[in-house]
């Protein structure tokens, strides 16, 4: 039966990166992908997943009201989806994660969805919560936090550096917005007006 895997990391740990390998790799062995991506995070253009070493490739984007059980289930009338590939997965809504399981269950085809597991304030979004809860296979991706430990926390940042505490869930952006941090620098970073030091370097591991 074909499972449903879950590829979670904090913010800069190459799952775009990841991604796009696994996709080259199934079409290197002549099989066919299928690909989305959130349409709330168009930085690399609409239907588009690019990551920050070059790699891209087109997508379908998905919005909250995106059946994507129906969308796989149209293409493989047409052609053969062998495998799903879902970027910025913690943008789907609970519902999606469902239709996802059921592509895996009903159509046989394996589904890998990469994204974050929580938001900057360190909570789970509604996604990740559910392919939490139902994937098959769950699946750490590394990053690195400044002291050299595993990074697992997304600080967001101001133009200035601050941490930030409060704010709307979803913010799109990248170095210069946020920081992956271990669990004990993130919550030193939340401290009253505590500067994240290099907040806006270019080249944070991942």
């Amino acid at each position: 039966m074909a499972k449903l895997y879950f590829y979670y990391a904090s913010m800069n740990a190459g799952k775009s990166t990841t991604l796009l390998q696994a996709d080259f790799n199934y079409r290197e062995r002549g099989m066919a992908t299928m690909l989305f991506t959130s349409a709330i995070d168009d930085r690399a253009g609409a239907g588009r997943i690019a990551s920050r070493i070059g790699l891209a490739a087109a997508a379908h984007s998905f919005t909250p009201d995106t059946d994507l059980f129906a969308g796989v289930a149209a293409e493989q009338a047409s052609r053969r989806v062998d495998c799903v590939l879902v970027d910025e997965a913690q943008f789907l809504t609970a519902e999606q994660v469902d239709q996802l399981a059921r592509v895996c269950d009903d159509l046989n085809a394996p589904v890998l969805a990469y994204g974050l597991r929580t938001d900057f304030r360190g909570r789970l979004f509604a996604g990740s919560a559910r392919l939490l809860a139902i994937a098959d296979a769950l699946v750490e991706l590394k990053s690195v936090c400044r002291c050299g430990a595993k990074a697992t926390m997304n600080l967001r940042v101001d133009a200035a550096g601050r941490a930030v505490a409060e704010g709307a869930q979803t913010e799109i952006g990248g170095n210069d917005r946020y920081v992956a941090l271990c669990r004990k620098h993130f919550h030193e970073a939340l401290g009253p007006g505590s500067p994240y030091p290099g907040a806006h370097r270019k080249d944070d591991a991942g």
